[in-house]
């Protein structure tokens, strides 16, 4: 596993199950830190040898801004488990949800600095068909981008990658109009790896994603949105914003097999409308943004972001209280 201290964080409603066993087993052996945090649904125990959970009350006794704004029910509660890693003094935080059987290179992702084939001012990229010839695309991507030419990447070249997604065989991350009319289990064909640089956009998951501390105020998910959109608009705000500071984010091999929790997909569908309608005047309002690079700007162009989104109506006026309570627990952090 990667040398520096590392942290894994999910969310999850359900009991010990055999995902959150197999991570916490890791976990324990690695000397890796794994929390777990809860929502209201949760049951009254939780027991797990290798694993911190979290309750709601535990929440809220963290002395922290966010846990008493941060609404229940909500997947955003996940916010709650990155600034727990960040205090326990995590550089490097791998999120996944509970559905997702790991393998050990998801333990591993790439150093921050890294010589990897890369595509530039590409737009809008299909990033699944690198891996794969057959028809897919990831949950978030436009639908008439789906079959635009892919563009060629780059020779290998030193990229700087703090944020790297994986990808997830079986059940890949797809959105419900593919689950709707496409075949699953669906395997990747190729184990390729691609950075994504300045212009060339694809969404990422929450799934399977590894940040490292540089990138960690971009881990905020939204609350005030789509479930189904919340990390999707992340990964937005945080390619604009990587964009600024001269970083690519890194798509890799599947290291995770999804075994996916019960959904309903038309219930899916109805909540990634605003995405199939809004993704890509998003892109837009975002890529027109003014940014100042470096890392002490980046709460600045956090809330940027999130107030045009806001005054463009995407996300609800509330999100801004929501995000600068999160900045400022990362300050007393």
């Amino acid at each position: 596993m990667n040398s520096q201290k590392t942290a894994v964080v999910l969310t999850s409603i359900a009991p010990p199950n055999a995902v959150m066993r197999a991570i916490a087993s890791d976990c324990m052996e690695s000397g890796t830190s794994f929390y777990v945090i809860g929502d209201t649904k949760s049951p009254d125990t939780f027991e797990l040898d290798g694993c911190k959970f979290l309750s709601v009350s535990d929440q809220l006794a963290l002395g922290l801004r966010l846990p008493a704004l941060c609404p229940t029910r909500h997947y955003a509660r996940k916010n709650i488990g990155y600034l727990e890693a960040i205090r326990d003094g995590a550089e490097l935080i791998l999120e996944t949800d509970d559905d997702n059987h790991p393998s050990p290179e998801f333990y591993r992702p790439l150093p921050v600095e890294a010589e990897i084939a890369a595509v530039d001012e590409g737009g809008w990229v299909n990033v699944y068909r690198y891996f794969d010839d057959r028809l897919i695309w990831p949950r978030g991507l436009p639908l008439d981008a789906i079959h635009d030419a892919l563009p060629e990447r780059s020779a290998p070249r030193g990229v700087r990658i703090p944020i790297q997604q994986g990808l997830a065989d079986a059940n890949p991350d797809v959105d419900a109009i593919y689950r709707l009319v496409l075949p699953l289990p669906f395997d990747f064909a190729r184990r390729e790896r691609v950075a994504l640089g300045k212009g060339s956009w694809c969404p990422f998951n929450s799934q399977n994603t590894a940040f490292y501390r540089e990138a960690f105020p971009l881990l905020y998910l939204p609350a005030y949105c789509s479930f189904r959109m919340t990390d999707i608009w992340r990964s937005f705000v945080a390619q604009r914003i990587a964009w600024a500071n001269g970083w690519s984010i890194l798509f890799r091999e599947a290291t995770v097999v999804q075994d996916r929790n019960d959904h309903s997909l038309m219930k899916d569908f109805a909540d990634e409308v605003s995405g199939y309608n809004g993704n890509r005047a998003i892109a837009a309002r975002l890529g027109a943004l003014d940014l100042a690079p470096g890392e002490d700007a980046i709460p600045a162009n956090l809330r940027t972001c999130y107030g045009a989104l806001v005054e463009e109506g995407h996300v609800g006026a509330d999100e801004l209280p929501l995000l600068d309570a999160w900045l400022a627990d990362l300050e007393t952090l």
